[in-house]
C-alpha cells in the first residue's frame, strides 16, 4: 500500500528537490562508515592482524597487504553492477539501497568482533566481503537516485548538487580519517571498526526517514532489458567504456593513497603543525582539500579557464590525468630519499595530496556527472555501475601488479609443532646442499631457518650489525654495505647482495642455488632497527586526550603476549633484530615502484587526448527527448 503513495515522476519545480537533504545526510554518515574502516585497513593488516590470536602469528608483508587492500576495493566497485541490475530491472533504487545497507551493517559487525572468538582472518574476510556487497551494491543506486530527483526545470542545479553530494562524501571521510586511526592506536580494532558500523546504521535510518520525500523510479523490467540490449543501449555503454579505461588507470594510482602511501608515511617525519600524525591520518588531507576545491574550481578555476580555453567535461578529465602524474612524481622522489636512508618530511606527501585532489576534482566528479547525462533514461544505475567498474578495474590493476611482484615463499605454508621440517631445495632432491630446514616451536610458529648460505650470511650480518652499533645505529648506505657483503661469496660462488631498504631496515642475501636474483630460492636476512617512539602529542589527542589510555592498544597487546614493548625499548635504546628468509621478497620496490605507476599514468593521459577528441557526447534526461551535443 505504501508504494502507491510514492511519487514516481520528477516534480516540475525550479528549486531544490525535498529529498536531497536526506540523501546528503545519508551519504555523509555512510562515507564516514566506509572510509573509517578503509583508512585503517592497510595498517591493521600489517601491524595488528598478526596479534589478534592467542599467540603471535606471522606478520603480513607490505606488498601482500597492499594487494589485499586493492582486491577489497576492487570488489567494492565490482558489485555495483549487480546492485544496478537489481534496481533497474526489479526493485527500484530505494529498496535496493535499504536492503543492501543492512548487509553493509552486518559486515561492520563481523570486523568489530574480529579476534573475540574464532580465527581473526576468517572474520576479516567475512566482514570485507559483506561490506563489498553492501557498499558496492548501493553505490550506483545512490548517485543515480540523486539525478532522479531532478526534472527539466531544475536540472540546471544538477552540477551543483553533484558537487554537494561529493562534498558530503568527503565531510564524512575527513572526520572518520581523523578518528578511526586514533581509535585503532589507543582503543584497538574492536572500537576502530565498531564505530563506523554505528555510523552505517545511522546512515540507513536517515535514508529511510526520507522515503516520502523521494522520487521513486521503479524497476523497468522488460523495457530495461530491451533498452540494455538495444543498439542504443549497447552503444552508450561501449562509448563510455572507451573513457572509463583511462579513468581506471587514474584510480589504480589514486586509491594507493590508502595503501602504499600510508606505508610510505610510516618512514617519514610526520610532525606537522606541532603534531605527530599517525600514518593513516595523512589521508584526511584529501577530503578537506575536496571541501575547499569543489567551490574553488566551480566558481573560480573553471570560469577563469573557460574564458580563454573552453572547458568540456572531457577536457577537464584530460587535464586531471596529467595532474595525477605530478602527484606520483612527488611521492616517487620522496621514496627515493627513504631508499637512501633519509627521513623526508611528510610535506612531500602533503603537496602530492594537493595535486592528487585537484586531479580527483577534474576526473572523478566530472566523470560522475558526465556519466549520468550520457546514460539512456532507463539505464541510469547501470551506467553508474559501469562508471564504478572503472574504479574496480583500476584497483584490480594495482592488486595484480602487487601480486605479480611478490616472490614465492617456498616455506610459507609449512606447518608443524615442535618439529624440524626439511624442504627439498632448487634441485628437488633430498639430502643435498640446497635443502632448507625449518624449525617450529610448540605453538606451531616458525622458530628458525637453516640453509646452505646461513654460516657465511651470519658472518656478514655480524659485521653489518657492528657497523650499525658503532655508527649510532645508522645503517651503512648501499655502497658501504655492498662493500662488506660483496666481499664474501655464497656456497655457489656468487657474491652476497646488500640493500638499504630505509633507515630502519637493511637486507642481505644470496642469489641461492639457482644463481638468479629475486627468485624463490634467494636466501638471506633482514636487519631491523627498532627505535624508541616519539612522545609528541598525536593528532586528535588535543580533543579526546582524557579518553586516551596510558598505553596504546598495541603496547598492551604485546605485553599480554610477552613481546617487547616501546617502554622496554625506551629503557634500552635502539634494538637490532634479525629475520631470516627464503624467497618471499618483492621484484619491484621502493622508488622504482612509484616511478612505474607515474609512467603508466603519463602514457594513459597522452593516449586519452586522442580518444577525447573523437568522442561524441549525447545527453538523456527522464522528462525530455534526447539531446545530442553539437
Amino acid at each position: 500500500m505504501e508504494d502507491r503513495s510514492y511519487e514516481t515522476a520528477a516534480r516540475q519545480m525550479k528549486t531544490m528537490p525535498p529529498g536531497i537533504p536526506y540523501i546528503i545526510g545519508n551519504e555523509a554518515a555512510e562515507r564516514f562508515s566506509f572510509y573509517g574502516m578503509r583508512t585503517i585497513l592497510t595498517i591493521f593488516m600489517v601491524n595488528y592482524l598478526w596479534l589478534m590470536g592467542s599467540s603471535p602469528m606471522e606478520r603480513m608483508s607490505d606488498s601482500e597487504a597492499v594487494a589485499k587492500f586493492h582486491h577489497f576495493v576492487f570488489l567494492v566497485y565490482l558489485t555495483p553492477i549487480a546492485g544496478a541490475l537489481l534496481a533497474d530491472i526489479f526493485l527500484g533504487k530505494y529498496r535496493v539501497i535499504v536492503l543492501l545497507s543492512i548487509v553493509y551493517c552486518l559486515g561492520h559487525v563481523a570486523l568489530a568482533i574480529m579476534g573475540s572468538f574464532g580465527e581473526a582472518s576468517f572474520w576479516l574476510t567475512m566482514g570485507l566481503w559483506l561490506i563489498a556487497v553492501g557498499s558496492g551494491g548501493i553505490k550506483p543506486c545512490v548517485s543515480a537516485h540523486v539525478g532522479d530527483q531532478f526534472g527539466s526545470q531544475n536540472r540546471h542545479l544538477l552540477p551543483r548538487i553533484f558537487n554537494w553530494f561529493y562534498w558530503s562524501i568527503n565531510l564524512g571521510a575527513f572526520l572518520s580519517t581523523l578518528l578511526t586511526p586514533w581509535l585503532l592506536e589507543w582503543h584497538g580494532p574492536h572500537w576502530a571498526f565498531g564505530v563506523p558500523g554505528v555510523l552505517m546504521a545511522l546512515a540507513t535510518l536517515i535514508f529511510w526517514m526520507g522515503r516520502w520525500k523521494f522520487i521513486h523510479i521503479p524497476g523497468k523490467g522488460a523495457p530495461f532489458i530491451k533498452e540494455l540490449f538495444s543498439g542504443e543501449g549497447l552503444k552508450a555503454i561501449l562509448k563510455l567504456s572507451t573513457i572509463y579505461v583511462f579513468v581506471a588507470v587514474f584510480w589504480s594510482l589514486f586509491d594507493q593513497s590508502g595503501s602504499s602511501w600510508v606505508l610510505q608515511a610510516e618512514n617519514m617525519d610526520r610532525n606537522w603543525l606541532g603534531v605527530e600524525w599517525l600514518p593513516s591520518q595523512i589521508q584526511a588531507l584529501n577530503p578537506i582539500l575536496i571541501l575547499t576545491f569543489i567551490p574553488l574550481f566551480s566558481y573560480l578555476v573553471y570560469p577563469a579557464i573557460d574564458k580563454v580555453f573552453p572547458l568540456t567535461p572531457l577536457r577537464k578529465i584530460s587535464i586531471g590525468l596529467f595532474i595525477m602524474v605530478i602527484s606520483f612524481v612527488l611521492v616517487s622522489i620522496a621514496q627515493g630519499k627513504i631508499d637512501a636512508g633519509e627521513t623526508p618530511s611528510i610535506s612531500w606527501q602533503l603537496v602530492a595530496y594537493v595535486f592528487l585532489t585537484a586531479a580527483e576534482v577534474m576526473v572523478s566528479i566530472v566523470c560522475l556527472e558526465f556519466s549520468y547525462t550520457q546514460a539512456p533514461k532507463t539505464m541510469k544505475s547501470v551506467i553508474m555501475a559501469v562508471f564504478l567498474f572503472a574504479v574496480s578495474l583500476g584497483n584490480q590493476i594495482t592488486a595484480q601488479i602487487n601480486h605479480f611482484i611478490q616472490i614465492p615463499n617456498p616455506i610459507a605454508k609449512l606447518t608443524a609443532t615442535g618439529n624440524e621440517v626439511t624442504l627439498e631445495g632448487f634441485d628437488q632432491m633430498a639430502g643435498t646442499q640446497d635443502d632448507i630446514k625449518v624449525m617450529f616451536n610448540g605453538d606451531g610458529n616458525r622458530a628458525d631457518i637453516s640453509f646452505a648460505a646461513r654460516e657465511s650470511l651470519d658472518d656478514i650480518l655480524d659485521l653489518i650489525n657492528q657497523a650499525i652499533t658503532e655508527n649510532d645505529h645508522i645503517a651503512p648506505d648501499n655502497a658501504g654495505g655492498e662493500a662488506v657483503a660483496g666481499a664474501v661469496n655464497d656456497p655457489w660462488g656468487n657474491p652476497f647482495r646488500y640493500r638499504l631498504v630505509n633507515k630502519n631496515q637493511v637486507r642481505v642475501w644470496s642469489l641461492g642455488p639457482d644463481g638468479k636474483d629475486k627468485t624463490q630460492w634467494d636466501q638471506g636476512a633482514i636487519l631491523s632497527i627498532t627505535r624508541p617512539s616519539s612522545n609528541e602529542p598525536g593528532a586528535f589527542a588535543w580533543i579526546v586526550g582524557k579518553l586516551q589510555p596510558e598505553k596504546s592498544w598495541l603496547e598492551s597487546r604485546k605485553e599480554k603476549l610477552g613481546l617487547p614493548t616501546k617502554a622496554e625499548l625506551a629503557e634500552s635504546g635502539p634494538v637490532v633484530s634479525l629475520n631470516y628468509f627464503v624467497g618471499g621478497q618483492v621484484k619491484l620496490e621502493g622508488a622504482s615502484y612509484f616511478w612505474f605507476f607515474s609512467g603508466l599514468m603519463l602514457a594513459a593521459a597522452l593516449l586519452f587526448m586522442v580518444v577525447a577528441k573523437l568522442y561524441k557526447p549525447r545527453e538523456y534526461f527522464h522528462d525530455e527527448a534526447e539531446k545530442i551535443e553539437a
